[in-house]
């Protein structure tokens, strides 16, 4: 990849880790299902009208959204509030991968290997660790927190499981295409839940930066950040590219950390560790083992 293509690919990452920062802003005076609610139905309109509709049925575009804009976020926004940090929230809906993975399994009965395995184990120690900490401190993180982490993560993994199914699509239009089924059951739950009078009161007390924080959650999230990820895959090779993506959490946590001043003790840096290790070890061990198989054979 050229230096501009991985600079590129780093500046996505970036808005993707930083937007747990941006996400709490935003929850300083929206509720969270309406701040879900105009985060997709900005990321639709007036998008679709510019962006052909992709290969896709509108029955796996509507299941996307529901599970994306419903369910994922929804529970993240609703989390974020008070239940979890922003840092560790990057960092533990990352676990979609292994979700991700056993569906797989289950469903097409894809074979799990032992890398996958040792993968997940490591993974798992990083959560039982946060679990510890929810239980015994709270302050960081809630078990209710937790929980709620872990559904926005399967979510996430069924979401991909049905993206799967739709086959190779632009991954831009099949975004905005389906945010806009996600519209409509984010409204109601919003009257619903939180109803009128907060929302109300959270549109009217929102300030420029509230605002800003939607609009990028809608344009620099969606617009920008999967755009640009599939024009990267289109170029490149899916090994050079999702590498990068183990970069979100850390720029979750940094960014955390340096803007909301969220601590960063031991035990935080070790379940980041073993949660990063657990993805990396998922994701680049085929291909190190292919380098050295290739390294072993004897030269002609």
């Amino acid at each position: 990849m050229p230096l501009s293509h991985i600079l590129l690919g780093l500046a996505v990452v970036a808005v993707w880790g930083t937007n747990f920062v941006v996400i709490k802003y935003a929850l300083a005076h929206l509720p969270p299902l309406a701040l879900a609610t105009l985060r997709f139905a900005l990321a639709a309109f007036p998008a679709l009208l510019f962006i052909r509709r992709p290969a896709a049925s509108w029955r796996n575009l509507a299941a996307y959204g529901l599970l994306i804009g419903v369910a994922q976020f929804g529970l993240l926004f609703i989390a974020m509030t008070r239940f979890i940090s922003p840092g560790l929230a990057s960092l533990v809906v990352q676990v979609q991968v292994f979700f991700t993975i056993g569906m797989a399994m289950l469903l097409a009965g894809e074979r799990v290997r032992v890398f996958q395995l040792l993968a997940m184990a490591l993974s798992v120690a990083g959560i039982a660790l946060i679990g510890w900490h929810a239980v015994t401190d709270g302050a960081a993180i809630t078990p209710l927190g937790l929980v709620l982490i872990l559904l926005a993560a399967l979510a996430w993994a069924c979401g991909n499981i049905v993206s799967r199914a739709a086959g190779r699509v632009d991954a831009l239009g099949y975004m905005v295409w389906s945010s806009l089924f996600a519209v409509p059951p984010l409204v109601a739950l919003s009257l619903a839940l939180e109803g009128w009078p907060a929302v109300r009161a959270g549109l009217v007390a929102a300030d420029w930066v509230t605002w800003a924080a939607v609009l990028w959650q809608s344009v620099g999230n969606t617009l920008f950040g999967y755009g640009a990820w599939a024009w990267l895959l289109a170029r490149h090779p899916a090994a050079s590219v999702t590498p990068l993506a183990l970069l979100v959490p850390v720029f979750g946590m940094g960014a955390s950390a340096l803007w909301l001043a969220e601590p960063l003790p031991g035990w935080k840096i070790s379940a980041a560790l073993l949660v990063l290790g657990g993805l990396a070890l998922n994701l680049l061990w085929p291909r190190l083992r292919g380098w050295i198989v290739a390294s072993e054979r004897p030269a002609r």
